[in-house]
């Protein structure tokens, strides 16, 4: 597995899916608009990104694979260690169209990523995740990925909430503690200055000044969702109120 890239673009991996939840059947989030973030944090990186060399179809598929197998064998292990048996996400979809997948009779829309636990998977717009490969490079779908494995990990522990902030909040730590884990364990390498990088896109990514707090779709603030995801980050799950 290659190590995470330092890139002018790295912020852009946290282009994080919305989680599509059995019970309520409706997105946390819209889809985006080309070039600029969504309600998420969500979006495709503008036509004017420097690509960071990574490129090739192939180079793209060995990452998801990568990708799926340390977050598979990252939350194995932690479920080992609690007595427990971690299930695997059942599948990882690819797609190209709006309405080409759906998740309990909602169909996913472009420019996105999601966790649909109705039917246990998680999917992807497969031509937006490409277009960030390329412009922010590995290091997106490492995120990604883990990203949304955190929301199944969710839905495996019965953790809900009434407000998706608060989901998403958390999201953001098991995030933070997935890449923390793995770089201190060495399945993941990072460079210097990516933790700068990563920060500065945790602000750039918060919901808009004035967003409510309580709002549909709402993922935090810069200082809320920095706090999350470095909290996970440095101490690990201890930081991210699992119950």
């Amino acid at each position: 597995m290659r190590p995470l890239r330092r890139t002018d673009r790295l912020w852009r991996l946290l282009a994080l899916g919305v989680t599509l939840v059995v019970t309520a059947a409706c997105f946390a989030g819209g889809a985006a608009e080309e070039g600029r973030p969504g309600p998420g944090g969500q979006g495709t990186p503008d036509g004017n990104a420097e690509a960071d060399g990574t490129m090739t179809v192939d180079e793209f598929q060995r990452d998801i694979t990568g990708a799926v197998r340390v977050a598979e064998e990252y939350w194995t292990e932690r479920f080992d260690a609690s007595g427990e048996r971690f299930q695997p996400i059942r599948r990882i979809t690819a797609y190209q169209r709006e309405g080409e997948v759906g998740c309990a009779g909602q169909p996913l829309p472009r420019n996105n990523a999601v966790y649909c636990s109705a039917g246990d998977f998680i999917a992807y717009d497969v031509n937006w995740a490409v277009a960030a490969f390329r412009q922010v490079g590995d290091a997106f779908l490492f995120y990604l990925l883990g990203h949304e494995y955190a929301h199944g990990v969710q839905v495996r522990l019965g953790i809900r909430y009434d407000f998706t902030i608060q989901q998403e909040l958390q999201a953001d730590c098991m995030a933070g503690a997935y890449l923390g884990d793995s770089v201190r364990s060495r399945a993941l390498t990072i460079e210097d200055g990516d933790l700068d990088e990563l920060a500065a896109g945790l602000r750039a990514v918060a919901d808009d000044p004035g967003q409510p707090w309580f709002a549909e779709g709402a993922h935090g603030t810069a200082e809320q969702r920095t706090d999350a995801f470095f909290g996970g980050y440095e101490r690990s799950l201890d930081a991210c109120d699992l119950r």
